[in-house]
């Protein structure tokens, strides 16, 4: 009922961005609920197609994740254990609110999908795309319900795992775990080729090596900036990356692992790349997962500016120029960008030469 009274409390932005979490959950519901109907018309080659759904459930999850961390109503603030809201406290809080989202969007997904497929009348495009959801066979209600219930309940999962009381580690300590984690989906899809089953959980490995390795990367171009004699300028942008990475460097990984996912599938050759492992809703998944990991690069930046307001305000009250503010910013995106882009090249080079055989 808290959750529920704070979710309806909340200001515009905030409830767009809780709109953008249930509206990626319906995606990836509807995804789920088409590979069903596809596994009940033809059972077999079923399981590679649910596993390459794990590649949205993950950027969804993520981005989930994110939303609930920059919520206000989420924020420990000062006096509220008088009130029984404790940190353990705000994060139930903050995995029901993901849960309301993700059930949201879950039973949108379900009605979109069953109007699509002509189960339900008297509305528009009634049954338009019942032949790409084989509505000639019957829908498993109880598979259906379960595919939908892994999206919501997932993302609270994830959403109490991440906002649990514990001390943060150190920028650095995820690279190496990032850098091992990246080889090793790059030896899984080596090891599948373009088409074998395991190869989505490569992909699945090498995103979250570079997730991982993102604050590390973030931190050491904050370290660059400030190397060899650095002004106020670069010693401003530079401390600001480094206390930002933690933050904005997960987002970042994921970011780079979409860029390069596109750039490998398309540099390998033949004229489908990778072809079509969803069917006609190739295209709309990889566009779900961009805009997911899109969407959640700006929900952490966000998050970021949010947690910067005091120092911001504090350099502003002791005279300094806004413009010298806004070029520190366009000094860090530099950086991440000189920094990030080579990475997702290489990744993606490294990736088609594992898949290009």
């Amino acid at each position: 009922m808290l959750a529920l009274r704070l979710a309806r409390g909340s200001r515009p932005l905030v409830q767009l961005r809780r709109l953008l979490v249930a509206a990626a959950c319906a995606g990836t519901g509807f995804l789920l609920l088409y590979v069903l109907a596809g596994a009940v018309a033809r059972p077999a080659g079923s399981f590679p197609r649910l596993l390459w759904t794990l590649i949205p459930l993950a950027a969804t999850v993520h981005l989930a994740v994110v939303v609930a961390r920059t919520d206000p109503a989420t924020r420990p603030r000062a006096g509220m254990d008088a009130v029984g809201l404790g940190p353990v406290r705000l994060t139930l809080v903050a995995a029901v609110s993901t849960a309301i989202s993700g059930t949201l969007g879950s039973a949108l997904a379900l009605a979109a999908f069953l109007h699509l497929r002509g189960d339900l009348g008297g509305l528009p495009f009634d049954g338009a795309g019942a032949r790409l959801l084989h509505a000639d066979r019957p829908l498993p209600v109880a598979a259906a319900l379960t595919l939908l219930a892994v999206v919501p309940l997932t993302a609270s999962a994830a959403t109490a795992l991440a906002l649990r009381p514990h001390t943060p580690p150190s920028p650095q300590t995820g690279l190496p775990w990032g850098i091992a984690l990246t080889a090793c989906g790059l030896a899984v899809e080596g090891y599948a080729g373009r088409g074998g089953a395991v190869l989505p959980a490569g992909w699945v490995l090498t995103a979250l090596g570079l997730a991982l390795a993102g604050p590390g990367l973030a931190y050491a171009c904050g370290t660059l900036v400030q190397a060899a004699r650095p002004g106020a300028l670069r010693l401003l942008a530079g401390r600001a990356l480094q206390e930002e990475a933690p933050r904005i460097g997960r987002p970042l990984g994921v970011l780079c692992a979409v860029g390069a996912a596109a750039l490998s599938t398309a540099a390998l050759p033949g004229p489908g790349g990778l072809g079509a492992p969803l069917g006609p809703l190739t295209g709309p998944a990889c566009a779900l997962v961009a805009l997911c990991a899109a969407a959640t690069l700006l929900a952490s930046a966000v998050e970021v500016r949010q947690s910067r307001s005091a120092a911001r305000a504090a350099l502003l009250d002791l005279g300094t120029p806004g413009a010298v503010l806004r070029t520190a910013a366009g000094v860090r995106a530099g950086a991440l960008l000189t920094v990030c882009v080579p990475v997702s090249w290489g990744v993606a080079q490294l990736t088609s030469l594992a898949l290009a055989r």
